[in-house]
């Protein structure tokens, strides 16, 4: 789907705020509120927006440590990647999970209390998904931009 100029101004304002009504957008970006409806329409029949969802503050569930887990497999099979999606869709704490291109074969982002949360964490994935021939992490210090900023 293309998108124009007034597209995109509208998915920028409901990025920050998909509660405002169609006559506040349409205010905001100049259309009157059928036209603006139908372009919310489109965009959503599209697939361009996906969802409208609420963003909480990890912080306040005391959540305040994200990692980043890199893993890189021993063997590369479909009965192996099953594992790692029912040990994923298990573990609330793993928040993503992508299959990279180049020497890490799986990135993990997981949201914990702290270091000890995230060991058992580590041991519960460990315990679940043999074969892992390198888990290594990385912890985020601060979060300067994300989808949602």
């Amino acid at each position: 789907m293309k998108l124009d100029a007034k597209d995109r101004q509208i998915l920028d304002i409901l990025k920050e705020n998909s509660r405002l009504s169609v006559q506040e957008i349409g205010l905001r970006v100049n259309l009157t509120n059928n036209p603006c409806w139908r372009r919310i329409k489109r965009l959503e029949e599209s697939g361009t927006i996906k969802k409208y969802t609420v963003e909480i503050d990890p912080t306040a569930l005391g959540l305040g440590t994200v990692a980043f887990v890199s893993l890189k497999l021993e063997r590369h099979e479909a009965s192996w990647l099953q594992q790692l999606s029912a040990a994923v869709d298990e573990m609330p704490e793993i928040i993503e999970c992508h299959r990279m291109a180049g020497e890490v074969d799986y990135l993990l982002k997981v949201l914990v209390r702290d270091l000890r949360h995230y060991d058992e964490v580590y041991q519960q994935l460990i315990s679940k998904v043999p074969g892992l021939a390198d888990v290594s992490s990385t912890f985020s210090m601060e979060e300067l931009k994300s989808l949602s900023h």
